[in-house]
C-alpha cells in the first residue's frame, strides 16, 4: 500500500501519508503544508483512503426542507448577499409563526424527514417564539427531526432573555430541537472574525454553545467559510479548533466547508476560489478532521458537477432533496439558482461517478440503500411517492 501511495510523493508527503496510512493524526504544520505544498492528486489519493475507510463507497443523502424565518438581521457580515438590513426591511421577508407553520404543514403526506431552520437576526424571533414554533412542529408532526439555529441566533436570544446557554439550550431541547445545523462558524480566528462578521457571536462563543448542546446529549454539524480574506493558516486555525473540541465532546457529526460566493457583499471584489482549490479545501479536511465521520459537499452552493467531483476528495454527504426552499447561496450567486433535486435525480447523480447512494436521516440511520435500485422518474417524482424502507 505504501509504495503505490508514496511512489511519487516528496519526502514530506511519504510522512504525512505514513501516518494517515496508519490511522495517526496530523499535526497543524503537516496540514499547512498539505494546503501549500502538496499535489490534488496526491490530496484525493489521501482523503479517498480515509473515507473509503470509513464508508466504502457509501454517499449520504436525506430528503430535507429548509424554512428561512426572515432575511432582515441586526447583523452586516460582508460576505452575506442573504440579509437585508432594517432600514430595507421592505426588500426581504419576515415570516409570522403561523407563516412558518403553513409551510411546515405543506409537506404533509411527503417523505421529508428533516426540516432546517436558520435566518436572519430579529428582536421580534426570540427564545418564545422558537420554543413556541418547536413546540407546535413537533405537535403537527412529531416524526419531522427539527435542526434549527446557529450558535449566531441563539447567543441573541438568550442575551436577549437574560438567560445563560446552559439554560437555553435546555430550553430548546425541550421544545422539540433535535440537533443544530453548523452555520455561523465561518472563520474562528479573531483576525479575520471581526472584519468579516464583527457583533456576532465570537469563534469561542459558537464552539462553547455547541459544546453544551453535546453535554445535553444531542448531534450538531460544524462548518467553515473558506475562499476569502482568510489565509490558509486561518483554516487550520479553525480546524484545529473543531477538532479539539471534538476529542472532548464527540457531538459533531458531519463538516462542511461553505464557499465564499461573491455576488451582491461587501466582498463583490474578491475573486471566488476555483474548483481545484475548493477540490483541495474538501481533501484536507477529510484527513486533518479525523475524529469527524462525515464530510459533506453542500450541492446547492458548488453545483452539481463538483459534488461529483468531491465524492473522489474525501466527501461522502452531499445533503439533500432542498426543494427549492433555501435562497442564502442563490442570492450569492451559486450555479444552483433553483436548488431543488428529486430523489431521483440524486440518486443517478451519486450512481453516475460510481458510489452507492443511501439515504439517511439527519443522524446517519439508513432509511433507503438505493444502490442496487432500478427505477424510473415518473415513478419517483420528487421524491414523494411511497419506497421501501430499511429499518435499521
Amino acid at each position: 500500500m505504501m509504495s503505490v501511495l508514496t511512489e511519487t510523493f516528496t519526502s514530506q508527503m511519504k510522512e504525512i501519508a505514513s501516518k494517515v496510512i496508519a490511522g495517526n493524526r496530523i499535526s497543524p504544520e503537516e496540514g499547512l503544508y498539505l494546503f501549500k505544498e502538496a499535489e490534488l492528486s496526491e490530496l484525493g489519493i489521501l482523503a479517498n483512503l480515509i473515507r473509503e475507510k470509513k464508508h466504502g463507497d457509501k454517499t449520504y443523502f436525506n430528503r430535507n426542507f429548509h424554512v428561512e424565518p426572515t432575511n432582515v438581521c441586526l447583523y452586516t457580515c460582508t460576505f452575506c448577499s442573504y440579509s437585508r438590513l432594517i432600514k430595507k426591511r421592505d426588500e426581504g421577508w419576515e415570516y409570522t409563526h403561523d407563516d412558518i407553520m403553513d409551510i411546515i404543514k405543506s409537506y404533509d403526506g411527503k417523505p421529508v424527514t428533516e426540516v432546517h431552520i436558520v435566518g436572519g437576526v430579529l428582536p421580534q424571533y426570540d427564545i418564545k417564539f422558537y420554543a413556541d414554533l418547536f413546540k407546535a412542529i413537533k405537535e403537527h408532526r412529531p416524526d419531522l427531526h427539527i435542526k434549527a439555529l446557529t450558535p449566531v441566533e441563539y447567543h441573541y436570544i438568550f442575551k436577549k432573555g437574560k438567560v445563560t446557554y446552559e439554560e437555553g439550550m435546555k430550553l430548546m431541547k425541550e421544545a422539540g430541537l433535535d440537533s443544530m445545523p453548523g452555520g455561523g462558524a465561518e472563520i474562528f480566528h479573531p483576525e479575520i472574525r471581526d472584519q468579516i462578521a464583527g457583533g456576532k457571536c465570537s469563534g469561542d462563543q459558537w464552539l462553547r454553545i455547541h459544546e453544551i448542546w453535546h453535554e445535553l446529549g444531542h448531534r450538531s454539524n460544524a462548518t467553515m467559510l473558506y475562499g476569502h480574506i482568510e489565509k490558509y493558516e486561518h483554516r487550520i486555525d479553525h480546524l484545529e479548533q473543531l477538532r479539539q473540541l471534538q476529542d472532548k465532546t464527540g457531538g459533531f457529526q458531519t463538516f462542511i466547508p461553505l464557499k465564499f460566493r461573491n455576488k451582491g457583499n461587501q466582498l463583490s471584489h474578491l475573486e471566488e476560489s476555483n474548483v481545484l482549490e475548493d477540490l483541495r479545501n474538501y481533501a484536507i479536511s477529510r484527513i486533518y478532521l479525523d475524529n469527524f465521520d462525515h464530510i459533506k459537499a453542500y450541492w446547492p452552493m458548488i453545483g452539481r458537477t463538483t459534488a461529483q467531483m468531491s465524492l473522489a476528495f474525501g466527501v461522502d454527504d452531499i445533503d439533500g432533496t432542498i426543494d427549492d426552499t433555501t435562497k442564502i447561496y442563490t442570492m450569492a450567486g451559486s450555479e444552483e439558482q433553483n436548488p431543488s433535486l428529486s430523489t431521483y435525480e440524486l440518486v443517478n447523480l451519486i450512481k453516475t461517478v460510481n458510489r452507492k447512494p443511501i439515504e439517511r436521516d439527519t443522524l446517519y440511520k439508513v432509511i433507503n440503500d438505493f444502490s442496487e435500485t432500478e427505477f424510473e422518474e415518473d415513478k419517483i417524482y420528487k421524491g414523494y411517492t411511497s419506497l421501501p424502507v430499511i429499518n435499521n
